[in-house]
């Protein structure tokens, strides 16, 4: 069970964060599961007002992805950071990984945060906007380091196969408790780094080689 939030001595609830929604509702999510799991219930188990959640967070449906915006802003950091003379494959294969590094005593785990997220039917659509944010960002990133724009084919072929490796990884995690993301994550970008850092360009359907 989830402990209500401490009150102050005027009886007001103690100013809650992010942090504490995402637990209070994690537990509730895992207790009760996720669709039987209301925001009033949420608001209830920290004592705050419903209207107090959507100060943090949009919907129930953008608490598993925690403060995802700042996780992109991140994400971007990590891309800009690679060395320019890596190739582009290596430079998106190392920056995917290092994105999924947490702290080990993080709450939710990294795990119950991914685990809620693909396996969680009500989150389906909602996944698939999250999922286009962050190819947005390797396709920004890919278009930068190659003179194109982001909606051109290799920056979208990236993006949308840096996207499947990631996943593949994720779900190979979760079906083994004893896995480490890192490493599983390091195999499946290899495919990425092998057979992508060389390719030439996709050309549009239709176009001639010179």
């Amino acid at each position: 069970m989830v402990e209500p939030a401490r009150t102050s001595a005027r009886g007001r609830p103690v100013a809650t964060s992010h942090a504490a929604i995402e637990q209070a509702a994690f537990a509730l999510f895992t207790e009760r599961g996720f669709a039987s799991t209301t925001l009033d219930d949420i608001a209830r188990a920290l004592g705050v007002g419903r209207r107090t959640l959507f100060r943090y967070f949009d919907s129930k449906n953008d608490i598993p992805w925690g403060r995802f915006d700042l996780t992109l802003a991140g994400f971007r950091e990590l891309l800009a950071d690679q060395p320019r003379d890596l190739p582009l494959a290596v430079a998106v294969h190392r920056a995917v990984v290092a994105f999924n590094r947490f702290p080990a005593d993080a709450r939710p785990s990294h795990r119950d945060r991914m685990r809620l997220i693909l396996t969680t039917p009500e989150l389906e659509a909602h996944s698939v906007l999250r999922y286009a944010d962050w190819r947005a960002v390797i396709a920004e990133y890919v278009a930068e380091r190659t003179g194109a724009t982001a909606s051109d084919l290799r920056p979208q072929l990236v993006a949308h196969v840096a996207l499947a490796q990631a996943l593949t990884a994720y779900q190979a995690w979760l079906r083994d408790e004893d896995a480490v993301l890192e490493e599983i994550l390091d195999q499946t970008m290899a495919v990425l780094t092998d057979h992508l850092a060389s390719a030439e360009p996709p050309r549009a359907p239709g176009s001639r080689r010179g």
